[in-house]
């Protein structure tokens, strides 16, 4: 078990699907968890859940105020930020041709799809500056960062670029000892993409023919994505590692 006791992770669209999974298994490893959501209800259910153990804002991560209020509140409570989970996405279910696309569909994509991932891993930095440990930051992208699929051009184009902005960003940033990194599922049955309603049921019987697990992956798995990313740390050789210190040998007890 990774044990994140002491450490302040911020999760942005943590109300549901894979947000909500990555909240749950960082509340379970002891992390002190903030979550940014935009959906009141969604905040409200969180509260309820999780008690005193969870931090919810309400607010919208594309929103400048709303991020620069989010930065302001973490900072004046715990005064860094450890974890920056930046999960907050678009599902594109209805394909549309690019030249279909008005120029205000293409900014609300951009805006769901990467502007966020700009505007809060920035207001976050001074915060994963001032943490006593290495920070990390994950960003949750999709399968469509790596293949290209009709109907959704500008969707593709918004994930592939948090690619590029994630191997950069872990360059510029690694020697200051925060690792940026990336999870791009495939499909995920969630809240967000209902697999009943998106595949008809004559076809159901074909999904261990498409996927090697035999199943559609869930918001737990990429959740234990998220975790393992952020549990490397540098230990006393200044080597990278997940595994656990332990110190002694096998004929005396560890110190």
């Amino acid at each position: 078990m990774i044990d994140f006791s002491g450490q302040v992770v911020l999760v942005t669209g943590g109300g549901a699907g894979i947000g909500r999974a990555t909240v749950s298994a960082f509340v379970d490893c002891g992390a002190t968890v903030v979550v940014l959501e935009i959906d009141a209800a969604r905040a409200a259910e969180l509260r309820q859940a999780y008690e005193q153990r969870v931090l919810v804002v309400e607010g919208d991560a594309s929103d400048p105020a709303d991020v620069t209020t989010l930065a302001e509140v973490i900072g004046e409570r715990y005064g860094r930020l450890n974890v920056l989970v930046n999960n907050v996405g678009h599902v594109v279910t209805r394909p549309m041709r690019f030249e279909s696309l008005r120029d205000d569909q293409i900014d609300d994509i951009y805006r769901l799809n990467l502007k966020h991932i700009f505007l809060v891993t920035r207001t976050m930095l001074p915060l994963l500056r001032t943490a006593d440990a290495p920070s990390s930051i994950v960003n949750v992208s999709s399968v469509e960062a790596m293949r290209g699929i009709p109907g959704f051009s500008v969707y593709g184009a918004f994930k592939t670029a948090i690619t590029g902005f994630t191997m950069s960003l872990a360059l510029e940033l690694g020697p200051e000892g925060i690792r940026v990194n990336a999870v791009a599922p495939e499909t995920t049955d969630s809240a967000h993409v209902v697999l009943d309603d998106m595949i008809h049921p004559s076809q159901r019987h074909n999904i261990p023919r498409w996927i090697p697990l035999r199943r559609f992956g869930t918001p737990e798995d990429i959740a234990g994505c998220v975790l393992f990313l952020v549990g490397w740390y540098r230990d006393d050789r200044g080597k990278w590692t997940n595994m656990p210190v332990i110190k002694g040998n096998s004929s005396r007890p560890a110190e």
